[in-house]
């Protein structure tokens, strides 16, 4: 093993770059060229560098430490450490999340992406035939690379960091040509089928493998699952052992970016969806219709959540659906509700586009429950298609667990019926009855939600499972939604929900 010591970076504005959305700084160039063997009978052993520097206050979102890479190189392997110094109270402590982009570069949506491990690992490697979760496989191929470090908040003292390359040379394997989960299940035609499409495995921040989470959703009764992993696609080609004809697997991405985390449901298998910009970059549209593109949704997630970074402020034009409910029910899920219900208000009577709510689990690890909440959808059968077809159009409740069933729609007129996402189509004074049925809510009450707020309430029996009928007219409600409760935690305020479902709007 070769180490040639250390490598100290200077951190001066000069290396400052506007790389197309979010500036960026360029470090200093580490070079292994010249280290490399000199013949094929030296092509094996290691060779290390260590590189240290500081970013100051207000540094850019990422900072590139770019690294010619030779030929002859089978592993790459990286490890990073940073300085975590005491703050005042109220005040941002060091956080460096951490990636990497092979020798076609860090252009922004390019195809030089190689992996993110964000905050979760201290260190990853990259060969031909495997990588660490987060990295994508591939051969090591000489010219120059990018670690890209991102400065999720930098301390007053400014944040120090030590990033530490070894370049392990030789014959690399074989390489492996993934294998992606079927994009169809054994379903039961036109029916039902519950979901959960925000979960993390060790692919990125969470601490369950597939096999295991797999698992967990067959126990929640889910019938399909999405990948979501934090800026990387790397889990794709993981899913396909634990699939199976009772469990559809989805692939995408969670798209975590510094001004809201946004959920790809549904892409094709091997898509990344770049995540290095802000709002004030205009580019989140641009990257909404390659998620499009790719044949998937988008969905913002946990919109008003109060984590740096997590609260969306992309606006909602290009939605698919929104996950209003993100895990056990806080008061930032009762403030995403709220405001996705005033959305409802203007696609009521104008006829545009309104955008369907869904809930997701987000969950990471032990104990978060996988399928808490869970988001049952209409679907034509249980293909990855029909399932994307149903979320979109709003066919769909959510509800906290398998145990709880809604059944609800609105009638009225000569014989007409509309279902969850449709629209009755009658005269303003035309008298409709609402209609919703549970099952598994003890303990709850029911209230219909309108453009005017909440116009009926109801408690369940006992036992959870009743009928619960309303009589109103287009002109009194031009949208009607369902919501299960539990009995309030705070006085004066709602319970938590139980279960929720997406409007039926009435008139024509």
């Amino acid at each position: 093993m070769c180490n040639d010591g250390h490598v100290d970076q200077a951190m001066g504005r000069r290396g400052l770059l506007v790389t197309g959305a979010a500036a960026a700084l360029t470090l200093g160039t580490v070079s292994f060229v010249n280290a490399a063997p000199s013949s094929a009978a030296d092509n094996s052993g290691d060779h290390t560098k260590v590189v240290r520097g500081t970013l100051p206050p207000g540094s850019p979102d990422f900072a590139y430490l770019p690294v010619e890479i030779p030929r002859g190189v089978r592993e790459l392997h990286v490890s990073y450490t940073y300085e975590r110094p005491v703050v005042p109270a109220g005040t941002q402590g060091n956080a460096l999340d951490i990636g990497i982009f092979d020798e076609r570069g860090t252009e922004l949506g390019g195809k030089g992406f190689r992996g993110w491990s964000g905050g979760a690992r201290t260190e990853f490697f990259i060969r031909t035939d495997e990588a660490t979760p987060g990295y994508i496989p591939g051969p090591v191929r000489h010219g120059t690379w990018n670690i890209a470090l991102g400065p999720y908040t930098v301390a007053p003292q400014g944040l120090a960091y030590e990033v530490t390359i070894t370049l392990r040379y030789g014959a690399p394997a074989p390489a492996l040509k993934p294998v992606y989960p079927p994009e169809r299940a054994k379903g039961r035609g036109r029916a039902w089928y519950r979901g959960d499409c925000h979960l993390h495995s060790w692919y990125s921040d969470g601490r369950r493998t597939p096999a295991e989470i797999a698992a967990l959703a067959r126990a929640a009764g889910l019938d399909f699952i999405n990948s979501s992993e934090h800026n990387t696609h790397s889990a794709h080609a993981h899913w396909a052992d634990v699939a199976g004809d009772d469990l559809l697997i989805l692939t995408g991405e969670e798209v975590t970016t510094r001004n809201g985390h946004v959920v790809a449901l549904g892409t094709d298998p091997g898509t990344f969806v770049d995540w290095r910009y802000r709002a004030k970059d205009n580019r989140f549209g641009h990257y909404a219709r390659e998620i499009r593109k790719a044949g998937g949704l988008v969905v913002p997630a946990h919109p008003h959540a109060t984590c740096i970074g997590c609260n969306w402020k992309f606006g909602f034009g290009e939605a698919d659906a929104v996950e209003v409910w993100n895990g056990a029910y806080t008061p930032d899920d009762e403030v995403s509700l709220a405001a996705w219900d005033n959305t409802l208000v203007s696609s009521a009577r104008s006829g545009r586009r309104w955008t369907p709510a869904m809930g997701n689990s987000d969950a990471h690890r032990d104990p978060d429950p996988i399928g808490t909440p869970q988001t049952v959808v209409l679907a034509d059968d249980l293909t990855r298609e029909a399932i994307l077809e149903g979320i979109r159009a709003g066919r769909s409740y959510v509800a906290e667990s398998k145990a709880i069933t809604l059944a609800f729609s609105a009638a009225g007129g000569r014989g007409k019926h509309a279902g969850i996402g449709e629209r009755l189509r009658v005269d303003d004074d035309t008298p409709v009855t609402v209609r919703l049925e549970v099952t598994g809510a003890p303990g709850c009450s029911v209230r219909f939600v309108t453009d005017q707020g909440v116009l009926h309430t109801a408690a369940l029996p006992a036992s959870g499972a009743g009928t619960v009928e309303w009589g109103t007219t287009p002109e009194y409600a031009t949208y009607v939604r369902a919501e299960v409760r539990r009995a309030p935690v705070v006085p004066g305020l709602p319970g938590p929900l139980a279960a929720f479902t997406n409007p039926v709007f009435l008139g024509e």
